[in-house]
């Protein structure tokens, strides 16, 4: 193949040649225009302790502070003209800046470099992101809890391999989910106290010689502190990837969730009624009304685990300091974030309005024999009979009840004495759905005195 054709097989979309290859490969204005606030917010501050330590007058920094502010105004308006040609962000901000108020411009970046700038642009937007993922977890909390005190007594049967297992109650369901996602808010939280720290003064990868007042910068933006090592500072990602490990995780409490909800809205189950917002119609079959959130819910786990893997596979190979290749940090990043933030706010509208559907929750509740094991806890507490002797007495009866298409409960008393003689009629109080979820009072238990005690003490908790 000749140079001039392999020339057309990949010139159709760079028609000028290597150039504008090498512009569209380096280039991330594309994606990291999103982070035009943090940009703008850092430069507000570094420029204040310039002038703060004498690096420039207090005029450059009033006219780089008013400039920076109708830089800001025009992209929130709209109106910025963002180029290319200036690679990223933080140049199509200098630019501009230097076109509104002209030589001041160019000594904003005195003491600092792209490598810290960015670094603390993209650490600001994903705190950012923290914070809207606690409130989001905060507000999904809050909505399972009105589900578990309105449903605390409610019998639905618990499952295990999809199998009836034991009656559990609809709270003590709801409160599993509560503890899951609290779990992430506490990941949550735990990560954004972690990540805090100012890569802003960093410079390059080696600090500068300009007097600089970091711990200045780094509470003007919010930091606890300024890090402690410029090679580190420019070269962090732990940050981001704490945050799309975060993700991962609640995306996976997400999805199991919306899993159930898909089974429970089913014709087959009817445990739930999930409301017209957060539902289609088929536009073929009329009877038809899908939990398409749900589904979509239980989908946005694959784009946020492959952005954690993504960002992981970048960072595994890289020497210190910088290197282009950290450019590859924000897509993943942004597209996981959105994707996270959408599915608690869809999550929360679902259970907000899903209504629990209890007379079908009580009817499966009692189906499968699943008071089984309070049969066989019965006759070990009540009889002492040895547990492993109790399980297969249990597994008899079991066997005779479905041999005859009823009921552990639908059985009598002679012919529970034909398979144990010392079974007396107190077996009946431990039979039905309702005595054996009251019964489950250990701590963490389903009975709905635990359950109301678990809301309360997440109640608190969470302040209300």
């Amino acid at each position: 193949m000749t140079d001039q054709s392999s020339n057309q097989m990949w010139g159709g979309r760079f028609a000028a040649g290597p150039d504008a290859i090498m512009e569209a490969i380096n280039a991330s204005i594309g994606f990291d225009k999103r982070m035009a606030a943090q940009d703008i917010a850092g430069s507000r501050a570094h420029a204040a302790m310039l002038a703060a330590t004498g690096v420039i007058t207090d005029n450059d920094a009033e006219a780089i502070r008013e400039g920076l502010l109708t830089v800001l105004s025009e992209i929130e308006g709209g109106t910025f003209q963002f180029s290319t040609a200036l690679e990223d962000i933080h140049m199509n901000v200098e630019a501009r800046l230097k076109e509104i108020i002209g030589e001041p411009a160019g000594r904003l970046h005195t003491g600092r470099s792209r490598n810290d700038q960015v670094a603390t642009d993209f650490k600001l937007w994903v705190r950012d992101q923290l914070d809207a993922a606690e409130s989001g977890l905060l507000a999904l909390i809050r909505a399972l809890l009105s589900q578990a005190e309105a449903g605390a007594d409610w019998v639905m049967p618990g499952f295990t391999h999809l199998q009836t297992a034991q009656p559990v109650t609809w709270g003590h369901h709801m409160m599993a989910y509560v503890e899951m996602f609290g779990r992430d808010l506490s990941r949550v939280r735990d990560a954004r106290a972690r990540m805090n720290e100012s890569p802003l003064g960093a410079a390059a990868l080696a600090g500068t010689s300009f007097p600089i007042d970091r711990e200045m910068t780094a509470k003007a933006l919010g930091f606890d502190r300024p890090a402690a090592n410029s090679l580190d500072a420019v070269s962090d990602r732990d940050f981001a990837l704490e945050f799309l490990s975060c993700a991962s995780i609640s995306a996976v409490h997400l999805s199991r969730f919306a899993e159930e909800l898909v089974i429970w809205s089913s014709a087959q189950f009817r445990f739930v009624t999930l409301s017209d917002r957060f539902s289609t119609g088929s536009s073929i079959m009329p009877q038809k009304k899908n939990p398409d959130a749900a589904e979509l819910i239980r989908a946005k786990v694959g784009r946020i685990f492959g952005a954690n893997t993504a960002l992981m596979m970048v960072m595994k190979g890289l020497p210190l300091a910088y290197s282009k290749d950290m450019q590859e940090d924000k897509e993943q990043v942004f597209d996981a974030a959105d994707n996270w933030m959408l599915a608690l706010a869809a999550m929360e509208g679902m259970v907000k309005d899903m209504t629990g559907n209890r007379e079908s929750l009580a009817a499966a509740a009692g189906s499968g024999f699943s008071t089984a094991t309070d049969l066989a806890d019965w006759l070990v507490r009540v009889l002492k009979v040895p547990f492993r002797d109790a399980h297969h007495v249990t597994g008899t009866l079991v066997a005779m009840a479905e041999s005859r298409g009823c009921d552990l409960p639908d059985l009598s008393l002679a012919d529970m004495q034909g398979v144990h003689e010392g079974i007396t009629d107190d077996i009946f109080t431990v039979l039905g759905v309702e005595n054996s979820v009251n019964s489950r009072m250990s701590y963490g238990g389903t009975a709905p005195a635990q359950v109301r005690a678990q809301i309360a003490r997440w109640r608190e908790i969470l302040g209300g």
